[in-house]
C-alpha cells in the first residue's frame, strides 16, 4: 500500500493507479485491451489510454476531450467515493459496487459519439477494468471536499 495520501480525484491518483496496474502481472490474465477511456467525476475529466496490457497514458481532460475517447465513466464525486471504500474494504468491489452494475443501474458508461462498436468496448474490457479500479485497494486514498 502506498504511505502517503493521494487525493482522489487527481491526476496524481490516476498516475499512481496506472503504475500499479503496469506492475501487477495479474492484470495480463485479462487479455489485452486497447482503448481511451474517459472517467468524468463531477466536473473533473481525466483520460486514460490503454494498449495491449498496459495503462499507457493518463491526463487530465475536458468536457472536449470525452467526444474523441471510446468510452467513458461518468459519476457523482459521491457515487465514486462509494465504489472506491467498497474496493477498499473489500479488496475488491461488492456485487453492488462494480462497474458493471453500476452501469445496469445507473448506466455510468457513456459514448459521446453514438457509436456502438466503441461503446461495446466498456462491456468487452470490463474485468479488466473493473481489475484496474480494484487496485486502488493498494492506494491511500483520501477523498477531496
Amino acid at each position: 500500500m502506498t504511505a502517503e495520501p493521494i487525493v482522489f480525484p487527481s491526476l496524481a491518483w490516476f498516475e499512481e493507479l496506472r503504475r500499479l496496474v503496469n506492475d501487477d502481472s495479474a492484470y495480463r490474465q485479462f487479455g489485452t485491451v486497447d482503448a481511451s477511456m474517459g472517467v468524468k467525476i463531477g466536473d473533473g475529466v481525466f483520460v486514460l489510454a490503454f494498449e495491449a496490457f498496459e495503462c499507457t497514458s493518463v491526463r487530465s481532460g475536458s468536457e472536449y476531450d470525452l467526444i474523441n475517447v471510446d468510452f467513458f465513466i461518468e459519476m457523482e464525486p459521491a457515487s465514486w467515493r462509494a465504489m472506491l471504500e467498497s474496493i477498499k474494504c473489500n479488496g475488491g468491489a461488492e456485487a453492488g459496487q462494480t462497474l458493471v452494475s453500476l452501469d445496469m443501474l445507473n448506466e455510468i458508461s457513456n459514448n459521446a459519439t453514438g457509436d456502438q462498436l466503441r461503446a461495446d468496448m466498456f462491456f468487452r474490457y470490463n474485468q479488466s477494468l473493473q481489475h484496474f479500479f480494484d487496485l486502488s485497494a493498494n492506494l491511500n486514498t483520501v477523498f477531496a471536499d
